[in-house]
């Protein structure tokens, strides 16, 4: 089956057995976004550059998710940089319809719960272990030295910028996934992605750290 760049970073973010993420939501849901308007990048609908993002051709992909993504910033009257759209895509939402969507594909299951008999939660083991196993045989051998197609290479770069990479891959060459992060074949689209990623994350981080001072000490 056919999953997007979105849906192959999940499926290294969760645990196989227990269907519980390696990573928090505040590395996780930017990561997510990015990976959308990369995907979107490497299809050609989008030009990025450190201050805006482009429509280039706005013909859908067939990908609900995808096609909602470009049909949004086309609608967007003003220029907005990749950042700014990484922070409006990102969300707790986003990631939800990504699982519910590898759910209903027989990929994962989905098993709700609650935690100590009140609070609800959910836990998304998988349930078809081929369409993971394809996707980490690519990244295995990409860091294993084989030349990464774009996809793949996106893929490592992202889970490195989400710092996944360490949980997901954890005997991987760290010299190896920052070569292909930063290698030449990022172009300008996808290494603003990435920036944008970052920038995402620390302002995340920041505003939780400054909210938390605040609390502390109010």
């Amino acid at each position: 089956m056919t999953v997007t760049i979105a849906e192959e970073l999940l499926l290294l973010a969760y645990n196989d057995e227990k269907g519980t993420q390696l990573v928090s939501g505040t590395q996780l849901d930017p990561a997510l976004a990015g990976a959308l308007l990369a995907e979107l990048a490497v299809n050609g609908r989008l030009e990025l550059s450190d201050k805006k993002v482009t429509v280039k051709d706005p013909s859908p992909l067939g990908d609900p998710e995808l096609d909602a993504t470009l049909a949004r910033i086309a609608e967007e009257g003003k220029e907005r940089k990749p950042a700014w759209w990484v922070q409006r895509l990102q969300s707790g939402k986003l990631r939800k319809r990504l699982l519910t969507r590898l759910a209903e594909s027989g990929v994962l299951s989905e098993q709700r719960g609650k935690v100590l008999g009140v609070f609800p939660t959910t836990r998304w083991p998988e349930a078809d272990p081929d369409v993971e196993a394809e996707v980490r045989d690519r990244v295995i051998s990409a860091l294993a030295g084989a030349d990464p197609d774009a996809r793949t290479a996106v893929l490592i770069a992202i889970a490195h910028a989400a710092k996944l990479d360490r949980k997901a891959f954890p005997e991987a060459s760290k010299q190896r996934v920052k070569e292909i992060a930063e290698g030449a074949w990022t172009a300008d689209a996808v290494a603003q992605t990435i920036a944008a990623i970052n920038a995402v994350m620390i302002t995340t981080i920041t505003a939780a750290t400054v909210a938390a001072t605040t609390t502390a000490t109010g």
